[in-house]
């Protein structure tokens, strides 16, 4: 009796299942079906494959009739290409770029409630590993590509789908981004680049904040800070202590903040903020944007984490390592000092505060790779114009805002040869759940349509400047 229950259960969930589908749209049929495709294709780097994601899309865009020679799935290794497809246009104008990325962080299913790789439709969600990170904006737009293929539409501009690996890194990983512009930047270049794994609608709950475009992001750079000495045995101890000598000057950089600075972005953001904020944060915001800015109001911003990141350049150890005996003096010291620069900020001074600040001749500081400047991307009135029109498609009325992103994106490579480069993501995230490289990532069921609508009124938009 219990079989054939169990048989009865299945039966209707299949029923149900296929009825919520027959709701769907054509081309949200489609995108679910892709972002099924990519969720349980497993793209991380250990034990994952991005060339099979890339060239199961690339059968699609086969199938719908893009030309052999706009397919490409191009790449160094084996298991790690990337894929570029380009959508013909008149060439009126110059190329757009839009960018993605296929590969995915690791993810452990004993550390998980569900399947990591397998996409699961529950209680409103979609779950799985890359659903908001970044396998939604790979889905968004090329749904949106294939869906204008579908309709005949012919752009003012060739569009060039970049869906790449190696954005999440780690040893040994090439960065599918700067191998393409460093190897075949024909195939990838472009007047702008719109990145979807920035920017987007903030939420908080149900409640919508605003829609962000990302038009900067701050650099990535990490120094090893190292101290040797003589070391010795345990029962002998001296006042010349590696951990000691290392331990006092972390300290000392605990308490050191980089100057403030804010940028024509974060100052447009602020301003935006303050007219959706409330109280005294609302109050805080309108303070820091006087000429100077009102030192108590810099304060209680910089209590929380978010805006102090957003304020001035960032310095925080993030790994020790020390000693080689528990009997014995250690001989070496050393720590991992991870800094987010703000835009415009040279690397360069960056090290000689570090120096300053440790102040310690024993100490070397030595950077563990070059940065990579990111400069900020003008935000100018013909694109805010065509996002914004997009936008009120999808969210009338909800506010428009430029942010800064505080950690880094695959657009910096892009920014750093003169291509401004915007995030402008059409799935949403709730700054109360964010849970992007962490257990149990999810994305909203209706975000996600309706940010597989926005790319869709986005890229038409802007390859036809018909509003």
């Amino acid at each position: 009796m219990q079989k054939h229950r169990f048989a009865a259960g299945v039966f209707f969930l299949g029923v149900f299942n296929l009825l919520c589908a027959a709701e769907l749209t054509p081309h949200q049929q489609m995108a679910r079906g892709i972002y099924k495709e990519l969720v349980e294709t497993d793209t991380t780097h250990s034990t994952g494959d991005t060339t099979k994601a890339a060239e199961s899309l690339a059968g699609r865009f086969r199938a719908a009739g893009f030309p052999e020679a706009d397919i490409q799935v191009i790449g160094p290794g084996a298991t790690n290409k990337n894929l570029i497809v380009r959508y013909r246009g008149t060439g009126e104008k110059s190329p757009i770029v839009l960018l993605a990325h296929l590969d995915v962080v690791e993810a452990k299913r004993e550390d998980w409630s569900l399947d990591p790789f397998k996409l699961t439709e529950k209680d409103g969600y979609f779950y799985g590993r890359g659903t908001s990170d970044d396998k939604d904006g790979a889905t968004t737009l090329a749904t949106a590509l294939l869906r204008l293929r579908g309709e005949n539409f012919k752009p003012d501009r060739d569009l060039i789908l970049t869906l790449t690996s190696g954005e999440e890194g780690g040893e040994g990983v090439y960065n599918g981004v700067e191998w393409l512009l460093e190897n075949h930047r024909e195939l990838v270049n472009g007047a702008i680049c719109l990145n979807a794994d920035a920017g987007g609608l903030q939420k908080k709950g149900a409640k919508q904040l605003l829609y962000a475009i990302q038009g900067a992001e701050k650099v990535y750079q990490s120094f090893r800070l190292e101290i040797k000495g003589p070391g010795g045995h345990s029962s002998k101890p001296t006042k010349d202590n590696t951990i000691y000598h290392l331990a006092e000057a972390m300290v000392r950089l605990s308490k050191y903040q980089f100057p403030i600075k804010i940028s024509e972005i974060t100052r447009g953001y602020f301003e935006k903020m303050s007219e959706i904020e409330t109280g005294q944060t609302a109050g805080y915001m309108k303070g820091i944007l006087r000429t100077p800015p009102d030192e108590n109001a810099l304060k209680g911003l910089m209590a929380s984490p978010f805006y102090n990141a957003l304020l001035h350049t960032t310095a925080v150890a993030t790994m020790l390592e020390a000693g080689h005996a528990e009997n014995a003096l250690p001989q070496t010291a050393r720590a991992i000092v991870n800094c987010r620069i703000m835009p415009g900020d040279p690397p360069e001074e960056v090290l000689k505060t570090l120096n300053r600040v440790i102040d310690d001749a024993q100490i070397s500081i030595i950077p563990l790779k070059p940065a990579k400047p990111s400069p900020p991307s003008p935000l100018t009135p013909e694109l805010m114009g065509v996002i914004e029109h997009a936008k009120e498609k999808i969210w009338p009325g909800l506010p428009m805002v430029p942010v800064m992103e505080t950690g880094a994106t695959d657009g910096l490579y892009f920014r750093q040869i003169g291509i401004p480069t915007y995030g402008v993501t059409g799935t949403g995230e709730d700054l109360d759940d964010v849970r992007m490289h962490g257990k149990d990532e999810r994305m909203g069921v209706q975000d996600f349509y309706n940010g597989l609508e926005f790319e869709y009124q986005l890229i038409k938009a802007i390859a036809s400047q018909q509003q």
